[in-house]
């Protein structure tokens, strides 16, 4: 293979792996092996003009017309002349498709549907990509630059999926670029002759391997090495760097505060990733523990931060002005001093591993007493860990207030100042219509704006059909709200996101919480809150009463008791349908949090999960074609099998040459105990004891039972298989030897005990003496291509050149 063509395939497959960090913006990830396909075939194009030769801009056009061919047959061949060549219609086609893919991509939530406009957007994007990239390294022979192309890819990826293009993502598409620099390397390289580094092995080819194989092999493992120590470095670093990552609830937030101690801003972050990672953890581990002073613990939510940004493809806290923490927090905003209030105390201890910026309080909290550096943000009364500072074993005390408003004072609460009331009543314009429309009709005959909460409440808990479900599939945009009013699946988001936007579309001020319900009492009197006691809800506002909290979603938290059939009503303003009449059907005791979700259902169940309404529209059609789900399987099949194929070559090979050690004559001797003692070696060589081919058998036998320690009985089985090998390479008659498999089995088991379980582990599954496969595989090459060199100079020789020497 030539030096270009071995390029012209690392550059594709650089690409492939930098698109891999695109599959989880999608649902499904079809259009990757839709994407390999036209990429090889685009570098096949190119591999066949370069060789001709061609110019440069010709194989350029070259490609780029093969790949305009290729998706106009896979998108547009209805279209199109012959089914494949680009028309008048087929370029009104295609401008419809990737419009339309443009306002898919605007729409749906992360992971989004795979629709046809998606689809050729990613495909044709991922081509250019390979296009630009199989320019640079290899017809421009100048692979370093090649480097940006696939950084444009993922970052685009990291800057949509935001933590969903993680670190696995990032090493493959790092270690892309370094297998295409270390390909250009190797074919510069080789351009110089051969390189010599040092004297040759003494060892022979068993420990020389594959670095017999070539003068350019030692500057080459040397490149891997600095790649592989580089790509490290780059993973660990930021790693060892305080507070890069994280979220609201896994380990560090991205909400820090910024500025001098007197002012500065909070960022806006999504928390849905950093929650469905907590939610969806195997182990329910302990965020914190608590004590309070209130006997009654249903309404001690702990709240961490409070989401009043819809921009129509998540809700996110806005970016507040922050300051420092007051000692005692100002009076909630619209709490009027005729409602009922009690304040209480409660101390709060967070796990040594639970770090992250937001600090989880009562709502809402009046004051806290805590070491660190900590700032607050006034509009959601929340505080935020200032650069670096986190919960991490945090040890502190909060003063809170238990508002308790009756119906008929939520019922006659007077309108919220305009100002505010625009600010949490905005609706992004990406909301479809059907989540208005529904809203008006479940809250039709309501006169206030109290009823209308109620109803909201009850339609999504009790009245309208929905189910409790933890396996929906993550997303939180507009449409995804809309689908998730007709599936009537989902959790704790799924509901909150639904019911706040309902309010919002009635003039209702409402925003989300995302926090803990309150946790499961111990034998000690404190409370445990876990990762899967996490979950959202959401607050409307009333004026006089302040953010009051509403709970939409069946089976979690408690429902408050002002929504509650025995709470009092009657009021001048109260109509016929009074709130009674239209409450939950729930019983009037509320159970508590730790009654209404046990510990064994929230173990079970998962808790409340995080993301948001299933996002499952897509192309039109009855399912992949049987082609891509064919695909599919196979690539499945595949991914299960090859990581095993050294295992179970390794069993074959035991099989037969231990097999093959008796029920024959003694004329074939010689092969026989050749292959029982090529087993043994081979043997020894998974445990780590690679062999030597310059030992006699017997110096062999010797150093392997020392090495690996072995007994008494192992080594003398050793010996004796080492003697048969000496009788029939030596001996005048060979002789067959009995018993010979059953030696080296006892040895194998011998080398197992001693070596270790991971020793042995590894011998199983990964065995080192596998690498004969690749040995034998590159003897046939070589001697293949001898073969075809011989047949062509033979027919040179018979076919001579006319009209000029022939060529060298």
């Amino acid at each position: 293979m030539s030096g270009r063509t071995r390029l012209a395939l690392c550059a594709a497959l650089a690409t492939l792996l930098a698109a891999t960090s695109l599959v989880p913006l999608m649902e499904t990830p079809t259009w990757l092996v839709q994407a390999a396909v036209l990429i090889g075939c685009q570098t096949a194009v190119g591999i066949v003009a370069r060789r001709v030769p061609t110019p440069r801009p010709v194989t350029v056009l070259a490609q780029l017309a093969t790949s305009v061919l290729l998706l106009t047959a896979l998108f547009v061949g209805d279209r199109a002349v012959a089914g494949f060549l680009p028309g008048p219609d087929t370029v009104t086609a295609f401008a419809e498709l990737v419009r339309t893919g443009g306002d898919d991509i605007g729409r749906y939530a992360i992971p989004a549907p795979l629709t046809d406009g998606v689809r050729l957007v990613l495909i044709s994007g991922v081509l250019l990509i390979g296009l630009a990239v199989d320019v640079l390294a290899v017809t421009c022979r100048s692979a370093a630059p090649a480097g940006l192309p696939l950084l444009a890819l993922y970052s685009v990826a990291a800057g949509i999926g935001g933590g969903e293009a993680g670190w696995v993502w990032f090493l493959l598409a790092a270690a892309g670029y370094l297998l295409l620099l270390l390909a250009e390397g190797r074919d510069r390289l080789s351009q110089w002759g051969r390189v010599f580094g040092g004297p040759p092995s003494t060892r022979g080819r068993v420990l020389g391997g594959l670095e017999s194989g070539g003068g350019s092999a030692r500057p080459v493992r040397t490149g891997r090495r600095i790649g592989a120590l580089t790509l490290g470095i780059a993973l660990v670093v930021p790693l060892a760097l305080p507070a890069l990552d994280g979220g609201l609830l896994g380990e560090t937030g991205r909400g820090r505060g910024t500025g001098d101690a007197e002012g500065g801003t909070i960022s806006a972050v999504n928390p849905l990733v950093s929650l469905q990672n907590s939610l969806n953890q195997p182990e329910d581990r302990e965020v914190m523990r608590y004590t309070t002073n209130t006997p009654d613990t249903q309404e001690m939510y702990l709240r961490i931060v409070a989401l009043d940004s819809f921009d129509g493809s998540a809700w996110k806290p806005s970016v507040r002005d922050i300051g420092d923490v007051p000692s005692t927090f100002p009076d909630p905003a619209g709490l009027s001093p005729e409602v009922k209030r009690s304040e209480v105390t409660t101390r709060i201890e967070a796990a040594g591993w639970y770090a992250q910026d937001w600090l989880p309080m009562p709502f809402p909290a009046s004051g806290v007493e805590i070491d660190g550096r900590w700032r607050y943000e006034p509009v959601g009364r929340t505080l935020v860990g200032d650069h670096g500072q986190t919960t991490k074993g945090a040890d502190y005390q909060v003063r809170s207030l238990i508002v308790q408003p009756t119906a008929a004072q939520l019922a006659e609460a007077p309108a919220p100042p305009p100002e505010f009331k625009q600010e949490f009543t905005r609706i992004p314009g990406s909301l479809p219509d059907v989540v208005e429309e529904t809203a008006r009709r479940v809250t039709a005959g309501a006169s206030n704006d109290y009823e209308r909460a109620v109803k909201l409440q009850d339609w999504f808990a009790v009245d309208g059909g929905f189910t409790y479900d933890t396996e929906v599939a993550a997303g939180s945009g507009s449409a995804a709200i809309a689908r998730f009013l007709q599936q009537k699946q989902g959790f704790c988001v799924h509901f909150s996101f639904s019911m706040a936007a309902m309010a919002r579309t009635l003039g209702i001020p409402a925003r989300v919480a995302v926090g803990f319900t309150p946790g499961t009492p111990q034998s000690d009197g404190k409370m445990s809150v876990g990762l899967r006691d996490a979950h959202a809800w959401p607050e409307l506002y009333f004026e006089g009463a302040g953010w009051t909290r509403f709970e939409p979603t069946p089976a979690r938290g408690s429902t408050p008791d002002y929504t509650q059939p025995d709470t009092p009503a009657g009021s001048p303003s109260t109509p016929a349908g009074t709130p009674s009449e239209t409450a939950s059907s729930a019983p009037s005791a509320a159970p508590s949090a730790s009654e209404s979700c046990s510990v064994e259902q929230k173990r079970l169940d998962g808790g409340c999960g995080t993301a948001a309404p299933a996002v499952t529209a897509g192309s039109s059609g009855g399912g992949p074609p049987v082609g891509t789900i064919l695909l599919i399987t196979l690539g499945v099949v595949a991914a299960l099998t090859v990581p095993f194929l050294p295992m179970l070559w390794r069993l074959r090979k035991r099989a037969v040459r231990l097999g093959a050690s008796g029920g024959r004559t003694d004329s074939d001797a010689a092969t026989r105990v050749l292959l029982v003692w090529r087993e043994l070696l081979d043997t020894a060589w998974d445990h780590g004891i690679a062999p030597d081919a310059s030992e006699t058998p017997r110096t062999t036998a010797a150093r392997i039972a020392r090495v690996a320690r072995l007994d008494t009985g192992a080594a003398e089985s050793l010996r004796k298989v080492a003697e048969a090998v000496e009788q029939v390479l030596y001996a005048p008659a060979p002789r067959a030897a009995a018993g010979l498999a059953d030696e080296v089995r006892a040895v194998r088991g011998a080398l197992r005990a001693s070596m270790g379980r991971w020793a042995g582990l590894r011998a199983l599954l990964a065995p080192r003496s596998a690498v004969r496969v690749v040995w034998a595989l590159s003897d046939r090459w070589q001697a293949l291509r001898g073969r075809a060199g011989g047949g062509l100079a033979r027919l040179r020789a018979r076919f001579p050149v006319r009209g000029g020497a022939e060529a060298p």
